[in-house]
């Protein structure tokens, strides 16, 4: 069995930092991306968050704020792969695309279908008010072609099987060169985090591709875990998926969980790959 590719989503989109261990600054993105590194993470999956005071929960899509931060990240983690995301509700895409272009990134995630986005509370009613996370076909096309531009890889976010299915249909269709599924399971009103279904998803994805796992959740995505580690899949964990190490404790950073994580592919046999063995694993331009 191949090595795992480790990655680490290192603070997400929408985290309160004020609530949640989750680094906002590049000076916080670098010391928190070096942690994960020295315990075994070769790819750092990055979100921009503005830096106005008390404005770190939200996002940003300001290239130079983009470059600075992956700058940073590469500075403390020497050969690290960037994978940025991309991810925007509504048909505006100019904000994701042009950091993109500025960063030029290894890789980057891209959404490739759409989700009503919902939680409930314990009492039946909405968490948050729903909301469409949209990604039809035309968006998909734009952020591929922007990829293509830049040469970033990109890796598909698969929220539930029909997206899974979709993503062979883009390859087929000529849309994409490759793919590089993640399935992301734990999003409450997408695929549950259960490695009976892990199995079946792993036969309904191209031969051959690489695939991942986001595993969004408490204790119970760590089986999970284990399942894609004995299955041969890439691995992730980070702030922005979990804030719980295997036993229930919460995690103090994201190096601990990278740690945990890494135990997953060594009780599964297989050891850790570096930064350049990642990329030949993934099929990236430096591979």
């Amino acid at each position: 069995m191949s090595k795992a590719v480790i990655t680490c989503a290192i603070n997400g989109v929408l985290t309160n930092p004020k609530q949640h261990p989750v680094p906002v600054t590049p000076a916080e993105m670098a010391k928190s991306a070096r942690e994960a590194y020295d315990a075994g993470a070769a790819v750092m999956h990055v979100h921009f968050r503005m830096q106005e005071d008390g404005m770190g929960g939200f996002p940003s899509w300001d290239p130079d704020l983009a470059l600075e931060i992956c700058d940073a990240i590469r500075d403390a983690c020497p050969g690290i792969i960037i994978n940025q995301t991309t991810g925007i509700v509504g048909p505006d895409v100019s904000g994701p695309v042009a950091c993109l272009r500025k960063v030029k990134p290894e890789v980057a995630a891209c959404n490739a279908g759409s989700l009503n986005y919902l939680k409930l509370r314990s009492d039946g009613s909405w968490a948050w008010p729903p909301v469409m996370f949209d990604n039809p076909l035309e968006k998909i096309q734009t952020m591929i072609d922007a990829m293509k531009e830049t040469g970033s890889h990109p890796e598909f976010e698969c929220f539930d099987v029909g997206i899974v299915r979709s993503v062979n249909m883009y390859i087929e269709n000529g849309m994409a060169p490759s793919a590089h599924y993640n399935f992301v399971m734990g999003v409450a009103s997408g695929m549950p985090c259960d490695s009976r279904l892990l199995e079946l998803l792993t036969e309904y994805k191209r031969e051959g591709d690489p695939w991942q796992t986001t595993l969004i959740g408490r204790s119970e995505i760590w089986p999970v875990h284990q399942r894609a580690a004995e299955l041969g899949g890439m691995l992730r964990t980070g702030l922005e998926d979990t804030f719980y190490l295997p036993d229930g404790e919460r995690a103090s950073g994201n190096g601990a969980l990278i740690e945990a994580l890494v135990q997953c592919a060594r009780n599964a046999g297989r050891e850790i790959a570096s930064p350049s063995e990642a990329r030949t694993l993934m099929n990236l331009r430096g591979g």
